[in-house]
């Protein structure tokens, strides 16, 4: 078949052409500026590239299917042109992937407010290390495994980031519906996506909806300590495993500490020690995203052995455990985990200063990366850099919560509002009345007319101060219009 997917750039549309490309489809796919870094992967992948929209063009090329991204919407012409036509079957992302992939094999899908793409990731990582071969299809860049995508083996699990947000403009279903799981990790929930969700009770709903197509013999792994998640109720028609630092939970987080050399954690499953973790990753949150893994993945291992399969080569002992018992799983492996570009990435590693990229666009997600730091980075100064960019933070709805937020560092660059001609005056988020607000809390704050003008601030105020080492962390779920890389390109030597 020969498939073309509009918004190929995108991390999980290029993730699934690849997908489709491993199993033997012919794939090419347009998108409105080629840009990298999947733009570079795909080149390598020989699949074929267009640069912007153009009917004639794809009349010409002639695709079995076209894959239509949840970017693209009403007016764009190739997508006028189908539907003027119907020349060519049309599909969603979601959709291709539960009629080519997910039907056929039994799904880790990864789903929560906060974390997905790592915890999907580590899920990945972590069969992968004790001796299976998984699908997965990550929405991300991650340093482990190697790349975002694989077919793996049809009976091995396959893992998949579970959005929330809508399949396509013409199916406004939450991607997740789509993708038959049989086991769903619930990492947190709370409100986002304002521009499709009215408030966090309709958040909660299609939760709920996901839950509702887990098989009786599927789990649901939860995070136990997240209230606005209990609130979904008890979830009878399958097996629940709660996973979180309370000891009422299944798994229970225990003894986290974090300094710079590192976190540490244990892992009690049912009030035994399961594995001490020592790794890299910063914070409490990815000490729960490697908790909420680690249980989902060991469940599916634990599901194969009590189903009279082999148990995997990194398994403790041979004999088959109780169905419900993930610590099959040796955790060993999660020392060597890298992480995932752009979540808390370390891009300028020098005595007197750190710069790190993180794909935070939520007040929650912020703060927690903050907190960290601080510990992580003990006696550094602390600047953040944030970009309202995504449809939620570009907006009022959380201006209070990210106040909140950005009241953690020590410095504040508030970066220009995306799109803010499409914004109400008095929609848009208000970055300088958040600019006073942070200096009524002590927090030295600037804003710019553009992100160029605001990268010559944090700049000059780098080079200022001599007397402590330096931290600063861009926020933003896009490409800060470069600023990210040219602070680098100047400071990679400081």
């Amino acid at each position: 078949m020969r498939i073309y997917f509009m918004g190929i750039c995108g991390t999980a549309m290029g993730n699934a052409a690849l997908l489709a490309r491993a199993a033997g489809h012919e794939v090419l796919g347009a998108d409105q500026g080629i840009y990298p870094p999947m733009s570079t992967v795909l080149a390598a992948a020989g699949i074929t590239l267009h640069e912007g929209y153009d009917p004639l063009r794809l009349e010409k090329l002639a695709p079995s299917l076209v894959v239509i991204g949840n970017a693209m919407s009403r007016g764009n012409p190739e997508v006028e042109w189908l539907l003027d036509t119907r020349a060519i079957p049309a599909t969603s992302l979601p959709a291709l992937l539960h009629d080519s992939i997910l039907s056929l094999r039994r799904n880790i899908v990864v789903a929560g407010t906060h974390g997905k793409t790592t915890t999907t990731a580590l899920t990945a990582f972590l069969l992968r290390e004790n001796g299976r071969d998984p699908g997965y299809l990550i929405g991300g860049v991650p340093l482990d495994p190697p790349e975002g995508a694989n077919l793996g083996t049809l009976e091995d699990p396959f893992v998949i980031e579970g959005d929330e947000y809508d399949s396509a403009f013409f199916d406004k279903r939450s991607k997740f519906i789509h993708y038959s799981p049989h086991i769903a990790v619930l990492n947190n929930l709370e409100f986002d996506h304002a521009d499709i969700f009215r408030d966090l009770q309709d958040v909660q709903r299609t939760f709920l909806h996901l839950t509702r197509i887990v098989p009786r013999n599927g789990w649901i792994v939860l995070n136990g300590d997240d209230t606005n998640l209990a609130a979904l109720g008890p979830l009878a028609w399958t097996r629940v495993v709660r996973v979180g630092t309370g000891d009422k939970n299944d798994l229970q987080i225990v003894d986290f500490s974090e300094n710079a050399g590192g976190a540490t954690f244990g892992l009690l499953w049912q009030g035994r020690l399961w594995a001490e973790v020592k790794w890299a990753q910063p914070g409490l949150f990815n000490a729960r995203n490697a908790a909420m893994a680690a249980c989902a993945a060991g469940l599916a291992i634990a599901s194969d052995v009590g189903r009279g399969l082999p148990p995997t080569s990194g398994s403790v002992g041979h004999k088959a455990r109780p169905t419900d018992d993930p610590t099959i799983l040796k955790l060993d492996c999660l020392a060597r985990f890298r992480g995932v570009k752009r979540r808390q990435e370390l891009l300028v590693d020098t005595p007197r200063l750190k710069v790190i990229e993180d794909f935070g666009h939520h007040p929650t997600a912020l703060a927690e990366t903050l907190q960290s730091f601080r510990a992580r980075y003990p006696g550094h100064l602390i600047h953040a850099a944030f970009e309202p960019r995504s449809n939620t933070s570009r907006t009022k709805i959380m201006q209070a919560a990210f106040m909140r937020a950005l009241a953690l560092a020590d410095v504040v660059y508030l970066g220009a509002v995306a799109g803010v001609d499409k914004l109400q005056a008095d929609e848009r988020f208000d970055t300088e009345a958040v600019s006073q607000h942070l200096a009524t809390q002590g927090v030295e704050a600037h804003t710019a007319p553009t992100n160029a003008d605001l990268l010559e601030i944090i700049q000059e105020n780098i080079a200022e101060i001599t007397d402590r080492p330096q931290l600063v962390v861009f926020f933003t779920n896009g490409s800060f219009d470069g600023i990210i890389g040219k602070f680098v390109l100047a400071n990679s030597k400081a």
